[in-house]
């Protein structure tokens, strides 16, 4: 029999607590999309919850000024679909982009540019072109 991961995490008083928090972020995150304007739910996202206090993360300042107008009619909602709400605070925090901070990979030289490389390098004066070229290919992966 294989138990999930939700089986070991009910078994800790501790984990227990982060479990269940988990599940009231959940729960409030799925409230507040159906609360919020697609538009803005897509740009912005519930980040904690706290003694009455919703925080909600927003992609750029006009999105956070537009839930800042709209926090008291959304304590409002969040208190009649059953979650104490006093407070509502927005902040400004992009959401993270994966793509683009992935590096770069290293691309092979196909044979005939690093013999191109190569002879342009030779016919070169002494020099710093001379010599960044040199490194270039000693650097270089070489495609067969």
């Amino acid at each position: 029999m294989s138990f999930g991961p939700e089986y070991f995490l009910d078994r800790d008083a501790a984990t227990a607590r982060i479990l269940a928090h988990a599940r009231l972020l959940t729960k409030i995150s799925n409230q507040y999309a159906t609360l919020v304007p697609g538009a803005l739910a897509r740009a912005s996202r519930v980040a904690n919850y706290k003694l009455g206090k919703v925080v909600i993360y927003a992609d750029n300042g006009a999105v956070a000024a537009k839930l800042r107008q709209m926090s008291q009619r959304l304590c409002d909602e969040f208190s009649k679909k059953g979650t104490e709400c006093n407070e509502i605070a927005v902040k400004v925090q992009p959401s993270e982009i994966p793509l683009q901070s992935s590096t770069s990979s290293a691309k092979p030289l196909s044979a005939n540019t690093f013999e191109t490389l190569q002879r342009t390098s030779s016919s070169l004066p002494a020099g710093p072109l001379r010599q960044a070229l040199e490194t270039l290919l000693s650097r270089a992966l070489k495609r067969e």
